[in-house]
């Protein structure tokens, strides 16, 4: 296959100061978005997130241009209708979604580059679109949530859930990898930490978007914390305080772990996709701390997983 070269500038993130991959809630707010992070801001080739929020009853209307988009919502529900004019089909598409990421797994529509649609909501709420730049148009087309994959991944304090919404073997994309992370209070994931950041026989070359949701304790919003640091010939340098709604970009090098504060489950999105011709997921563990998988053969995976499925929040469906 074919592709188009997307080169990030010069200036990009490996020369970027720690502050500017990690992106505070609403630093970068373009209404109706919550968050806009593009290519050409996060200074890189593929990878881009914006998180619409709308009020009840409200729409707005959305274009993909060079880039395959999902519509998944965070909060709330939704109608995605496809414009006939914009040359990418045409359809419309209900989305039941969820009260909040913890609640259940989500449905949601994929639409392909060069779409045009209005995203409509009697309820109102927050509707993440994590999209890749791509080269082939592939269909509009529904994601039933019962058809997400729910894995639990890891044992003792690094068990974590992850729904597999659009990865190679769940759903068909061109060049977008998106998945969610939940994390129990006081569990690491993303750990042993580890990187994706060369084209090798055990690695992809895949920028990544981690957009993270804290849930809240009896006095508001929790926090949770997430690493990134990178190789001697690629530098960089994160440790990041995240709270609900904040982004960390990872361009290169090793990430992880993201760690759950006692008394906070910790949610993000990741949105990844890169230059390789194959649509893949292939990662390098840090070669200090990659003997801790070892360590899981001997743990149970925590009893509080799934936090929730496509039925409802564990003990509430």
């Amino acid at each position: 296959m074919t592709h188009t070269e997307h080169r990030p500038n010069e200036h990009g993130p490996a020369a970027r100061r720690p502050a500017e991959l990690h992106l505070s809630a609403l630093s970068t707010a373009q209404p109706p978005f919550r968050t806009v992070v593009t290519p050409d801001t996060a200074g890189w080739g593929y990878s881009g997130l914006r998180v619409l929020e709308l009020e009840p009853g409200h729409s707005a209307e959305i274009t993909t241009g060079d880039s395959e988009t999902l519509v998944l919502p965070l909060d709330g529900g939704c109608t995605v209708t496809l414009s006939e004019s914009s040359g990418a089909g045409s359809g419309s598409f209900r989305v039941e979604g969820r009260p909040d990421v913890f609640s259940r797994v989500s449905d949601f529509v994929y639409l392909p580059r060069g779409a045009r649609a209005t995203v409509a909501s009697a309820s109102g709420g927050r509707f993440a679109l994590p999209a890749a730049r791509c080269d082939r148009t592939l269909p509009a087309r529904y994601g039933p949530a019962e058809d997400v994959p729910v894995e639990l991944r890891g044992a003792g304090q690094s068990s974590r859930q992850v729904n597999n919404l659009c990865l190679p073997g769940t759903f068909a994309a061109d060049r977008l990898l998106v998945c969610e992370v939940l994390t129990p209070a006081a569990n690491w994931s993303s750990y042993p930490p580890h990187k994706h950041d060369e084209a090798t026989a055990t690695e992809c070359e895949l920028e990544e978007i981690y957009y993270f949701e804290v849930a809240d304790g009896p006095h508001g919003h929790g926090v949770g914390y997430h690493r990134v640091h990178g190789t001697p010939g690629r530098p960089v340098e994160v440790l990041a305080e995240v709270r609900r709604e904040d982004v960390v970009l990872v361009p290169h090098g090793w990430h992880g772990p993201s760690m759950a504060a006692p008394g906070y489950d910790l949610y993000y999105l990741n949105v990844m996709a890169g230059p390789g011709d194959e649509r893949a997921w292939r990662i390098s563990d840090h070669p200090d701390h990659a003997w801790v998988r070892g360590t899981w053969e001997d743990q149970e995976t925590d009893p509080r997983l799934p936090l929730c499925t496509a039925e409802g929040r564990k003990g509430r469906r």
